[in-house]
């Protein structure tokens, strides 16, 4: 039950807030298990001394849950994030970031998820989430 591309698009498009929409991210795969988004480089998005704010990343990784977890049920349904918990581990400059959510355990009612964050290019992630979401419908 996994959702086609145009599929998880829509449901990104229609389903968050424009400042969420105004970072950029396109879906790149959607699994039974895992979605893969892109989030783009983008100077409006830095910090001081040039590097990717976390806050960006943050907000990238929980939109990436929704997406898996939408794929991994084959359709959207309302959620919320119940925890989220992020290290970074290398700091991003000038180059997209890979978002990489992969669900460990999926019910009823919860949802759980590990998520990596890569810079295009590079092995070394730039950052590891962990996310519990409660499924409302």
């Amino acid at each position: 039950m996994t959702l086609s591309i145009a599929e998880a698009d829509k449901i990104l498009s229609d389903n968050f807030a424009p400042w969420v929409l105004d970072l950029g991210l396109t879906v790149l795969e959607a699994g039974d298990l895992h979605a893969v988004l892109r989030l783009p480089w983008s100077d409006r998005l830095a910090r001081e001394g040039g590097a990717l704010s976390g806050q960006a990343l943050m907000a990238a990784a929980d939109t990436a849950t929704v997406i898996a977890v939408s794929s991994a049920r084959g359709v959207f349904v309302p959620m919320t994030t119940v925890q989220q918990s992020t290290t970074f581990q290398r700091a991003v400059t000038g180059a997209d970031v890979l978002v990489d959510a992969r669900i460990t355990k999926l019910g009823k009612r919860m949802a759980f998820a590990e998520i990596t964050m890569t810079a295009e290019g590079t092995d070394a992630p730039a950052a590891r989430a962990s996310t519990v979401y409660a499924l409302l419908g």
